[in-house]
C-alpha cells in the first residue's frame, strides 16, 4: 500500500509540473596542372569550432502557446518546481536518464531553456447532461491528462554529439531498471525499454520508463533530439498506463530550431 502511494505521490508531482547546422563550399578546377595548387596567402588554420547558443539565444526557440497543438497549454515551470524536480540516480550509468526527466541539462550546456506542454484527451464535457454524465466525462479527461517537458539545451563544438551518446548509452546501460530520488521520493524504475519511434532532427532515441506494478501501471516515456549543437529532451507524464508521445509536439519543436 505504501508503495502504490510513494508512485502516485511522484506520478502527481510530475504531472504538476505539466510539467536539434551543416555548411559546405567548393572550388572548380581551372585544370589538371594546377588543380592541386594553394593560392597564395591561404590559411591552413582549422575552421573555428560551433559556439553553443546561452539561455537567452535558447529561449525564442521553444515552442509558444500559439504554434503548439489545439487544446494545449504552454506554460513555463517555476524555479520553485525546477527545484522539485531534480532528481538522483542509484546508478551513475543511469544519470542521463533522470536528468532528462527532470528538465537538466545533459553534460555542459552553454545554454538551457525550459517549458511545458499540457493537454487532455477524451470528449469535452456537455453542460446539458446529467451529473453522472459530467462526473464520468471529467474522470476520462482526468485520465487522459498528459504533459509534456520541453528542454532545450546547448553545446560548444561536439558537445551536443557527446551528450545525446552518452543519453542513447544509458538507456541500453539501465535497462535491468534503477532508482531515482526526486522531491525526497524515491522511484523504482523497474525496466526501460525502447520507446515510441521518432525521426527528427539530426539524430533521435526515445525511451520508455517503467515504474509500476500489477495494481497501477505507470511508465514515463523520454524523447531526445539533436539539431545541431543543440539537444530537445522530451519528457511525458501520463495519469493513465503507458504515455503517449505527442509527435505532434515534437515535430512542431523540432522545426522551430530549423
Amino acid at each position: 500500500m505504501r508503495n502504490a502511494l510513494v508512485r502516485r505521490t511522484v506520478l502527481t508531482a510530475s504531472a504538476v509540473s505539466l510539467t536539434l547546422l551543416v555548411t559546405a563550399c567548393g572550388a572548380d578546377k581551372k585544370d589538371d596542372t594546377k588543380a592541386d595548387a594553394k593560392p597564395s596567402g591561404a590559411s591552413s588554420a582549422p575552421a573555428a569550432a560551433a559556439k553553443g547558443k546561452t539561455d537567452a539565444e535558447l529561449a525564442p526557440l521553444l515552442l509558444t502557446q500559439a504554434e503548439a497543438p489545439k487544446d494545449s497549454v504552454v506554460k513555463a515551470p517555476s524555479a520553485d518546481a525546477l527545484k522539485k524536480l531534480t532528481a538522483t540516480t542509484d546508478k551513475a550509468e543511469c544519470k542521463p536518464l533522470g536528468q532528462a526527466a527532470s528538465m537538466e541539462p545533459q553534460g555542459t550546456s552553454t545554454g538551457v531553456a525550459r517549458t511545458q506542454v499540457g493537454g487532455t484527451s477524451g470528449k469535452p464535457v456537455d453542460p446539458n447532461a446529467s451529473e453522472a454524465d459530467k462526473l464520468k466525462a471529467g474522470l476520462e479527461m482526468l485520465a487522459g491528462a498528459s504533459g509534456t517537458s520541453v528542454t532545450l539545451t546547448s553545446y560548444d563544438a561536439k558537445g551536443a554529439e557527446e551528450a545525446f551518446a552518452s543519453f542513447k548509452k544509458a538507456g541500453t546501460a539501465c535497462a535491468g531498471g534503477y532508482t531515482m530520488t526526486q522531491d525526497g521520493e524515491a522511484l523504482k524504475v523497474n525496466k526501460v525499454v525502447p520507446g515510441d519511434a521518432v525521426t527528427a532532427g539530426d539524430e533521435s532515441v526515445s525511451f520508455l520508463a517503467d515504474f509500476g506494478d500489477a495494481e497501477t501501471p505507470m511508465a514515463g516515456q523520454v524523447v531526445m533530439v539533436r539539431k545541431g549543437n543543440t539537444l530537445a529532451t522530451f519528457s511525458v507524464q501520463s495519469m493513465s498506463g503507458k504515455p503517449v508521445l505527442p509527435k505532434d509536439v515534437v515535430e512542431a519543436q523540432v522545426k522551430k530550431l530549423g
